[in-house]
């Protein structure tokens, strides 16, 4: 009998639960042991499908261990379609008699559960094989990690994949699902082919530092966020931290990474500090903080002996904020920080510390240096010399080479009287176009005055211009994705006359469009009743990608889906004036909100802070 866990089911109800994911994944893991059944079941199609690896890779997570059990040695990741075993970095494992099961002789084609389709092996290590595979019930490509049943750390695989599923945070990638069947133990993970390995973009040179800014930024959350719910990593390295097509950057890797190695640590928030430390210098010399190479890249000292120096030392132009960061976060064993500031022990105190460095611009583009003038023939004298004219030649020098023939001259009295003709032609021009434009203006002037103290109606288009009054407005967040409230409380600010309140989303993490978890969020105005409307104008904080829908002219209640709606018009920025071909009359209009801007503490977040509509 196959025992399934797909613990992310059922994590918002649980929010006031007070045990840890940890723990909780744990009791799932005993009691599943003893009845032959298993906590909650994740469905794939509840998971985000960001994929795993760029160009030939695989990057699925690793997935995280409970912090209880994490270690603390650093190791070489595995980089796309290559055996971890022949990494640059040492392996850590848990010391130990107890002899290793060989691994599952596994071949591609091989399917699981009748479902998952073994199509490449990446890794072949310690009694465990990790796969890309073929979803074939939802058409799509994921990781696979197998082992025997009987292998030593065959629990401690599944309850670390249990918890790092309940998490459920965007910014790491996802465990789909923990099985035991038979004599197998199979975790399934997200496969992200727009996501490039750190490891990879080191490989062309060290980042920009904007870009390493937002790294450190981005890991240290997230690995704050994993560590209250009692979750570590353990293995933070380049290889470990993919960025995506959009620029954000997710970890694989929590727990299962570390369970999978039997890598441990006694202090979890310190290892996992000292990585992100380790990844930050990485990202700003291209250099490994430690003697040993790894990783693809050089080592350059040991922290422990002292001998490791600051990365604004190792290469010319590395931001001295950076600098002191990651040496303050890789400050361990008695080793000294590169600035009076305290180290930082914990990925909070990490996170605290990066956002408070001022924001680093990203780089100015580059223009490139213009084209050198090219004069024309005429210009170069060309035009001067006709094929009759002969250069001269230097004494006892070669003669230089004939210019190009100009073209031939018209016959002497045709071309007298075709010259004579357009010069006629063109006064005749002249003379019309100068009556027209005089009566033109003659015509003018009387208009103007026969209308004197005429009212001015609407345009051609029948557009008043005129305010229409916002009576009420509602947030509008519905299925599916959305779960009917996104901040209601603040939606009057949006329309109080106020430029210094806002309406605001919810924060989303790694992706412009929600984090791919919905279609889109907005407000639905009401008018009072049908009117006629032009335009609406909303102002946003930061560029927004915003839409214009309105309800049907017989419509009488607000809408509930986005069915009840047609779109109007749409645009991107942050002040925009969303027009209609034509007036149109309603009672109910919808700003939808699809793309939002990033915000300075690494998340995408829509705020609207007034909304007028005109007739």
């Amino acid at each position: 009998m196959a025992e399934r866990s797909t613990a992310a089911v059922g994590v918002a109800e649980n929010n006031g639960d007070e045990q840890t994911l940890a723990t909780r994944a744990d009791k799932a893991s005993v009691d599943s042991a003893t009845d032959g059944k298993s906590g909650s079941d994740r469905p794939p199609e509840d998971t985000r499908q960001d994929g795993d690896s760029a160009g030939s890779g695989s990057t699925g997570p690793d997935s995280a261990v409970p912090a209880e059990t994490q270690p603390q040695a650093h190791s070489q990741d595995q980089q796309p379609g290559t055996d971890e075993s022949a990494g640059d970095g040492p392996e850590a494992v848990s010391p130990g008699t107890t002899e290793t099961p060989a691994p599952p002789e596994l071949h591609s084609g091989h399917k699981l559960a009748r479902r998952y389709r073994l199509e490449e092996c990446v890794t072949r290590l310690d009694g465990f094989s990790s796969w890309r595979a073929v979803d074939e019930k939802l058409r799509r490509a994921v990781g696979v990690h197998v082992l025997p049943s009987g292998h030593p750390r065959a629990r401690t695989v599944l309850s670390a994949a249990r918890s790092s599923a309940l998490l459920g945070d965007p910014r790491f990638v996802q465990v789909l699902d923990a099985v035991e069947d038979h004599d197998l133990v199979y975790i399934v993970h997200e496969w992200l082919p727009d996501a490039t390995p750190l490891s990879d973009i080191l490989a062309t040179g060290a980042m920009e530092p904007h870009d390493a800014q937002q790294l450190v930024i981005q890991l240290s959350q997230a690995m704050a966020a994993a560590h209250r719910e009692g979750l570590a990593h353990l293995r933070l390295t380049p290889g470990t931290v993919l960025r995506t097509g959009s620029g954000q950057y997710r970890i694989r890797g929590l727990a299962v990474s570390a369970a999978l190695r039997g890598i441990t640590s006694d202090s979890p928030q310190r290892a996992d500090t000292e990585g992100v430390g380790a990844v930050l210098y990485a990202a700003l010399t291209q250099r490994w903080p430690y003697e040993e190479d790894a990783y693809g890249l050089t080592g350059v000292g040991s922290l422990a002996k002292r001998t490791l120096v600051a990365p604004d030392q190792v290469r010319a132009g590395v931001h001295r904020g950076l600098s002191q960061l990651a040496m303050r976060a890789l400050v361990n064993d008695g080793a000294t920080a590169s600035s009076q500031e305290q180290p930082c022990a914990t990925p909070e105190e990490l996170a605290k510390a990066a956002s408070a460095l001022p924001r680093i611009p990203p780089p100015e583009t580059g223009f490139g240096s213009p084209r050198p003038y090219q004069r024309s023939g005429f210009q170069q004298g060309a035009y001067g010399q006709g094929a009759h004219a002969r250069p001269a030649a230097g004494r006892g020098g070669p003669a230089a080479p004939a210019e190009s023939a100009a073209p031939p001259a018209l016959p002497g009295r045709t071309g007298k009287i075709l010259k004579w003709g357009v010069s006629a032609l063109l006064i005749a021009a002249l003379g019309l176009g100068s009556w027209q434009v005089a009566d033109t203006l003659l015509k003018g002037d009387n208009s103007q005055g026969q209308g004197t103290g005429a009212t001015q109606g609407n345009d051609e288009s029948g557009a008043s211009g005129k305010s229409v009054k916002i009576v009420d407005a509602k947030d509008f967040d519905p299925p599916p994705g959305g779960n009917g409230s996104e901040n209601p409380a603040k939606v009057p600010d949006a329309y109080d006359g106020a430029p210094n309140t806002y309406w605001l989303t919810q924060k989303y993490y790694g992706r412009p469009d929600f984090g791919n978890l919905k279609p889109g969020t907005g407000i639905v105005l009401d008018l009072g009743k049908p009117q006629q409307v032009s335009s609406v104008k909303v102002d946003f904080m930061g560029a927004t990608e915003a839409h214009f829908l309105a309800a049907p002219r017989g419509t009488t209640s607000m809408p509930a889906s986005l069915a009840g709606f047609s779109k109007v018009s749409s645009g991107t920025g942050e002040h925009l004036n969303l027009k209609a071909k034509k007036p149109i009359r309603t009672q109910y209009v919808l700003v939808w909100l699809t793309k939002l801007p990033l915000s300075d503490d690494g998340n995408y977040r829509g705020r609207i802070t007034e909304i007028q509509v005109s007739s």
